[in-house]
């Protein structure tokens, strides 16, 4: 593996610098430069296929840029890191395991004990009302539970960085918001840096501290806005409907490009 270098600006958690990602003849994101301080509850915002995905994949260590440079900890990001945890819409819990034995399974590869691990996932599933399943697979679990799972598992290793990709998507709304107040105080006790994708704009005003609206593909970064709002949020605050009417009007705009885009191409191609 060629050795890293250090060229992220101080204080960044996470930096995008200029980046450009592709898939053979696609461009996912272009030219897209983004610096999250340490410590910043940062959301990602914009239509279906503008590349957000992508960027976490890049921040993860799963993808290398075509183009720019990423870091992540101070350092280029070379591959996957310890300090990095990606949690999905899908939980990826192992089935085959016991829900304690899958919040076990990060303190086990960092070395800890096996007694010891159990022990310490025992204590995280008490802190968030899942002792009563803690022997139980994950497939007994609801969908909420298994997310809770998800979260305990990331956050059981102590990461510095957490990628979240649409994880409460699949959830009902009671759930959602329960989840959601969960994260908020796992990452407030925590001081982790969290970038996450939502489609739901309720979430995103919700949650943080800043939001990056993106085009429609090849994705970049249209606006950032940051929201000052003290917290616990009220979905009353004019504030933040107003943040909230402008994200609708970008994602109207994003779609009414990409239907452009689109009939455009058709026509082309047509002649």
């Amino acid at each position: 593996m060629p050795a890293t270098r250090t060229i992220a600006t101080p204080n960044a958690a996470v930096e995008f610098g200029r980046v450009t990602k592709t898939f053979g003849d696609v461009t996912a994101i272009e030219d897209v430069s983004l610096r999250v301080p340490a410590g910043e509850f940062t959301v990602l915002i914009g239509p279906s296929g503008c590349g957000k995905s992508t960027l976490l994949s890049l921040a993860a260590g799963l993808e290398a840029p075509t183009e720019g440079f990423v870091t992540a900890h101070g350092r280029e990001v070379t591959g996957p890191s310890r300090d990095t945890a990606l949690i999905f819409q899908q939980h990826n819990l192992f089935p085959w395991m016991t829900t304690e034995a899958n919040v076990a399974y990060g303190l086990r590869s960092r070395g800890m004990a096996r007694r010891e691990a159990l022990a310490r996932a025992r204590e995280l599933l008490a802190m968030v009302g899942l002792s009563d399943f803690s022997k139980k697979p994950p497939t007994a679990l609801s969908g909420g539970m298994r997310q809770r799972v998800a979260l305990v598992r990331a956050f059981a290793t102590e990461p510095t960085l957490l990628l979240m990709d649409e994880p409460f998507g699949a959830l009902d709304h009671q759930t959602r918001k329960i989840m959601q107040a969960y994260l908020l105080s796992t990452w407030r006790d925590s001081g982790a840096t969290v970038v996450m994708v939502t489609h739901d704009l309720d979430e995103a005003l919700m949650l943080a501290d800043r939001l990056v609206l993106f085009t429609g593909q090849p994705g970049r970064i249209a606006e950032t806005l940051d929201i000052a709002a003290p917290r616990p949020r009220s979905r009353d605050d004019p504030g933040l409907r107003e943040i909230g009417a402008r994200l609708e009007r970008h994602l109207a705009a994003a779609a009414e490009a990409a239907e452009f885009t689109e009939a455009e191409r058709a026509r082309l191609a047509s002649r």
